[in-house]
């Protein structure tokens, strides 16, 4: 009895731990503050691994995206293109337990840096509902 109370528990806690930090795999409402510029871009992030890819897309720019998650520490970074000049934007922030993710953002090679949240953006549904009732005649 003793050996199943110490299971039950091992594997309760091991599920609440597993449940406090949500997955980055899925899309994200990004919200960047960068010296005064405020701007808005979706991503859609896959996590394999410990290690993050995807893309980003603001107005009509999709970029690919690199990183990696290390515990609840998340770091990704992409390059774009800016009137001409290359940039490199990295990402480094903190991922909590409410599923929002909030850091600091550098564009280099300028050393311009800012802050950003993230949320993430609901599953859209598979597919759409059937009709629960036939109205009668």
């Amino acid at each position: 009895m003793k050996s199943f109370l110490a299971a039950s528990t091992l594997l309760f806690a091991s599920s609440a731990f597993a449940a406090g930090v949500p997955s980055l795999t899925g899309q994200w409402a990004v919200h960047n503050s960068i010296a005064g510029n405020e701007s808005d871009q979706e991503c859609k992030f896959v996590l394999a691994d410990n290690k993050i890819t995807g893309t980003c897309k603001s107005e009509d720019k999709e970029v690919q995206v690199k990183g990696s998650l290390d515990g609840n520490k998340v770091t990704w970074t992409y390059d774009m293109d800016y009137n001409g000049s290359p940039l490199t934007l990295t990402y480094t922030a903190t991922l909590d337990d409410s599923g929002k993710i909030a850091g600091n953002v550098e564009v280099d090679p300028f050393g311009v840096t800012g802050d950003f949240t993230a949320t993430a953006e609901p599953a859209a549904s598979a597919a759409p509902s059937a009709p629960t009732s036939n109205p009668a005649k």
